[in-house]
């Protein structure tokens, strides 16, 4: 599996490589840290359909 990255920002592209969203691009629109520390992020696909999402299962595009 690519090693995650965990850098992404609000307006940044990005492809799922894990997780039950795997597959699936979009742009992060929103990302919080939790209670214990967990990273998450929200990204809106294209057809401005959105999810959550784990930061760690997420890598940035270019």
């Amino acid at each position: 599996m690519n090693e995650p990255t965990n850098d992404v920002a609000d307006g940044q592209r990005c492809t799922v490589i894990a997780g039950n969203h795997r597959g699936k691009s979009g742009v992060v629109s929103d990302v919080n840290t939790s209670k214990t520390g967990a990273v998450t992020i929200t990204v809106v696909q294209e057809d401005g359909i959105r999810f959550k999402t784990l930061a760690k299962n997420v890598r940035a595009d270019s």
